[in-house]
């Protein structure tokens, strides 16, 4: 098995827990990155560097000529003449700044993971069975910038002010993907595969696990909907709660067709199924801590089951909180980056209550 205890002999190379404190802190990173990235949307920064430059790119302008020549490309998108025209050099550097750290922390993700990786790899602190994930992820990483400036192109085309909402889905999912395979990984190495349990005390636990693994899918199928909250700005209509515009499910509901346009371009449905999936997590984050008081004993999956409902519960009233104030920047950012830490709380409650391997 990859995450079993090494022979006696290999472990005095061998540094399971080394690697999985560095991979907890590429996590961390790309946790930060997730929250530059929900300012970055908000205050509609993302477009406004025009070049995909991954190394030269990596120093700000150093002049006044290059400053000049990038807010001229700038004016050239559709963004600058519908919503910025006219708002000058230093309204330009004020968004300039956060898409330029957005990217910069991108690339100190990259360092941050290839160069310790290289290191424990040459001094043999790696398992082997390991290192397939590790060479996954780093693909999965460069592969996460190219979806990047792919989102960003989107922004560039006729009569657009932001980029497209499917792209940029496909971007937050990605950066989701990441940050679970980074954690998952590094609880792998510290917390090595469960012994057997007897049977009645496994059953129990199975009862739990089950309910963690319906509130962790709910979870991810809100944020996936909420990433088509954000890419079409749904949130800034209909800010009342619970009903829209006084009705339980909004008028205009199926008005696109083909019907499942609604899902991801109806301004109206597309915040209601983002109500209506957060509202069947937070039911199931309850049950879950229903179960896990009722049958797990105290210890590490107990309290990550909880933490895990607790989180659920805290993002609701926080997502409430954003949509009633219209979306402002500081709440829309601390709800995309709660997001993460649901995603982190139900990673953890899952593997702490993993069966043990046949």
């Amino acid at each position: 098995m990859p995450f079993d205890t090494p022979p006696a002999a290999a472990q005095s190379r061998l540094r399971p827990r080394t690697v999985a404190y560095w991979l907890l802190s590429v996590a961390g990173l790309v946790w930060i990155m997730v929250a530059i990235g929900g300012a970055t949307r908000l205050t509609g920064s993302g477009l406004s560097i025009m070049e995909w430059a991954p190394l030269s790119g990596t120093l700000p302008p150093l002049s006044e000529a290059e400053w000049q020549r990038l807010y001229d490309l700038y004016r050239t998108v559709p963004q600058y003449a519908l919503l910025n025209a006219g708002f000058g050099m230093e309204g330009f550097k004020q968004i300039f700044w956060l898409e330029w750290l957005h990217r910069f922390w991108g690339r100190l993700i990259g360092l941050a993971y290839l160069l310790p990786f290289l290191w424990l790899w040459w001094r043999g602190a790696i398992p082997r069975a390991l290192m397939p994930r590790l060479w996954l992820l780093f693909a999965l990483g460069g592969l996460q910038g190219a979806i990047g400036w792919f989102m960003v192109a989107s922004g560039f085309q006729a009569d657009r002010t932001a980029v497209s909402p499917y792209r940029l889905v496909l971007h937050l999912s990605m950066a989701f993907v990441l940050f679970g395979l980074l954690v998952w990984t590094a609880l792998g190495l510290l917390r090595p595969a469960p012994a057997a349990l007897p049977p009645a005390e496994e059953a129990r636990r199975g009862k739990v696990r089950r309910q963690v693994q319906w509130a962790f899918w709910l979870a991810a199928a809100t944020m996936l909907a909420g990433g088509f909250v954000a890419g079409t700005r749904a949130g800034f209509t209909y800010n009342t709660f619970p009903l829209m515009d006084g009705a339980l499910i909004p008028v205009g509901y199926l008005d696109l067709s083909p019907s499942w346009l609604n899902l991801t371009e109806n301004l109206a449905a597309v915040q209601f199924n983002h109500r209506l999936l957060a509202t069947l997590t937070g039911l199931a984050a309850a049950g879950l801590a229903v179960a896990a008081l009722r049958h797990l004993p105290s210890g590490f999956a107990r309290s990550a089951a909880l933490v895990m409902a607790a989180s659920v519960v805290a993002q609701y009233a926080l997502g409430v909180l954003t949509l009633v104030h219209v979306v402002p920047v500081s709440l829309g950012t601390l709800h995309q980056t709660v997001a993460v830490g649901v995603l982190a709380a139900g990673l953890c409650a899952w593997h702490g209550l993993r069966a043990p391997p046949r």
